[in-house]
């Protein structure tokens, strides 16, 4: 049997427009994130590339996709196409996943602040 194991405490910590974030290491070519936010993420951006996944947690909030708002709670799940402008508010806990994994130089600010 084969397995890597990531502790928690292993994970690169970061803070985003409002939003927490515990970076675990890719896996194959999918980034995986653990996202936490009182407030949102009070950007709006797309990726290029990449369709995010999100799998609610805890909590519940709106994303904003192109406009539209999309109401989730625990235990959705939201899966966003590339080139979609995203933002969210809400008290929330979920896990990211980007495929293919997440790179900076595919991301674009489309507001810097949405709120």
């Amino acid at each position: 049997m084969k397995y890597k194991l990531t502790k928690n405490t292993d994970t690169e910590k970061k803070g985003k427009f409002g939003a927490n974030l515990d970076v675990y290491p890719n896996v194959n070519d999918c980034g995986i994130v653990l996202v936490s936010t009182e407030t949102g993420h009070n950007e709006e951006f797309s990726n290029l590339k990449s369709t995010f996944v999100y799998i609610v947690l805890e909590g519940n909030g709106s994303f904003f996709l192109d406009d539209v708002e999309v109401e989730v709670e625990k235990g959705d799940m939201i899966s966003i196409e590339p080139n979609t402008r995203i933002y969210y508010k809400g008290k929330l806990k979920m896990v990211l996943i980007t495929t293919p994994s997440w790179k900076p130089e595919n991301e674009v600010e489309t507001k810097a602040s949405v709120w």
